[in-house]
């Protein structure tokens, strides 16, 4: 652990072409990160809340991801101009340390760690529950803990593997668009105008943004690859660019996937059917093979998801052990064979074995909690890195540094509200237990907070 006190800037940022000989391995390009930040979203999730969001919003679904989308293209903005400056792993945690210091650092990485650990053991509920309804025979937890097994043991091999099997997940996941697509585009209703599923009539922009609050977990894509910054080639080119792209990508199948089903199946579906909406509009379009098809694609996605997922925490994990924060035995240390956080991708797997009890409403909920509050976070630490620290000045600093990650705040904060207020509550109380913990760890900030290794 280093010393406490102010950091030389040559320590912050450095040449992309070092090479990172006693940490992680730079294995992964562009096209790389952006197969890796869309596995994580799983595209195939807007099938997921098909039903649950078309209620809330009152089949304004595709409405609920373009503000979704205005509001993340924002915070990917803030991410990008603080991802070429900072290049070690630690997502938003790394950035908030860099632009609020080393509790609010702490506390970012305490919140968001929730997202990363909870989303893996989201997938294998998933999984188990998918799966099962398809072969009744076998219980839903026997999947779930069989997708736990495989995806801990790609994870311990290492990002090469991680990275290979992200591009076969994605593109299983287009072909199903593909497909998807073309039975839409022949069942069109004819009552059904090409606006009507953005604006309407009884549009409601609280129930939509309502709507687009839960989405919000949908696009953590992007905060995942900030994770790989020590992983990537380049990464103060390649990051920013790959989140910005994954983010427009991510949204582009987001909406055209919630405007072709609605112009095929306009009526909104309430009560217990919401659940199985998705199920029952891709039965009426494709009948047992678009269905069977749905359920291959869905459930490599969630794979692909947890896949990306347990990476990602494993790594924060990994950045906050390194740091001191968390047992440096357990988390802070690197496998001498595979040079990959092994401690921190085992006690991933082992929190996710509570897939057999959760309720995928409860942990959707406080992933969405989670997302918002790290991404508000970064958008303030962009106006305190550049125009405060920094003291850059000028139209365009104002614009870019000022300007961007400000609208990006308040979006992302006007759609934290939107959450239910259980949710909110929960949230709070998991940010109080994390403050509780770093003043023991610091006595009453009698000590440092730990500063960050950059190797």
């Amino acid at each position: 652990m280093t010393a406490p006190g102010p950091r030389p800037d040559h320590q912050t940022v450095l040449s992309d072409h070092q090479p990172a000989q006693r940490g992680l391995i730079r294995s992964m390009g562009v096209p790389t990160l952006i197969f890796f930040g869309l596995a994580y979203m799983v595209p195939m999730t807007v099938f997921t809340t098909y039903g649950i969001v078309n209620e809330v919003t009152g089949g304004f679904l595709a409405s609920a991801y373009a503000i979704t989308l205005a509001a993340m293209l924002f915070t990917a903005c803030s991410y990008a101009f603080l991802g070429r400056r900072i290049r070690t792993a630690g997502s938003a945690y790394a950035y908030a340390r860099e632009g609020l210091g080393g509790g609010a650092g702490f506390l970012t990485g305490w919140t968001v760690m929730i997202d990363y650990v909870l989303l893996p053991m989201l997938n294998y509920l998933l999984i188990g529950l998918y799966l099962s309804e398809r072969f009744p025979q076998i219980p839903a937890w026997v999947f779930s803990m069989v997708a736990l097994v495989l995806v801990t043991a790609l994870n311990i091999i290492g990002i090469t593997v991680v990275k290979s099997a992200n591009v076969v997940l994605v593109v299983l996941q287009v072909v199903f668009f593909l497909v998807f697509f073309v039975f839409a585009s022949r069942a069109f209703d004819p009552d059904t105008g090409p606006l009507d599923p953005f604006l309407r009539s009884d549009f409601s922009l609280p129930a939509v943004v309502a709507g687009s609050a839960v989405l919000c977990l949908s696009f953590l894509g992007f905060d995942a690859i900030s994770t790989m910054a020590e992983e990537a080639k380049r990464p103060t080119r390649s990051i920013p660019i790959a989140v910005i792209l994954t983010t427009v990508i991510g949204g582009f199948f987001f909406i055209a996937i919630s405007w072709f089903a609605h112009m095929t199946s306009p009526d909104v579906v309430t009560g217990d059917g919401a659940d199985v909406a998705a199920l029952s509009m891709l039965g009426r379009l494709g009948g047992e093979v678009l269905t069977a098809l749905f359920l291959a694609a869905y459930v490599t996605g969630a794979l692909g998801s947890a896949l990306a997922s347990q990476a990602s925490v494993a790594r924060i994990l990994y950045a906050m052990g390194r740091d001191g924060v968390l047992p440096t035995r357990v988390f802070g240390a690197l496998s001498e064979r595979f040079r990959t956080p092994v401690g921190a991708i085992l006690v991933v797997a082992v929190v996710s074995i509570s897939a057999v009890f959760a309720d995928v409403d409860f942990v959707a909920s406080i992933v969405s909690f989670g997302a918002l509050t790290a991404f508000s976070v970064v958008n303030v630490s962009v106006v305190s890195v550049f125009l405060v620290k920094e003291k850059q000045r000028g139209v365009r600093a104002i614009l870019t540094y000022g300007v961007i990650p400000t609208i990006g705040f308040l979006l992302t904060v006007w759609l934290w509200t939107s959450l239910a207020p259980h949710t909110v509550l929960l949230g709070i109380g998991w940010i109080v237990l994390g403050l509780l913990y770093l003043l023991w760890t610091t006595r009453a900030f009698r000590r440092p907070v730990p500063r960050m290794h950059l190797e």
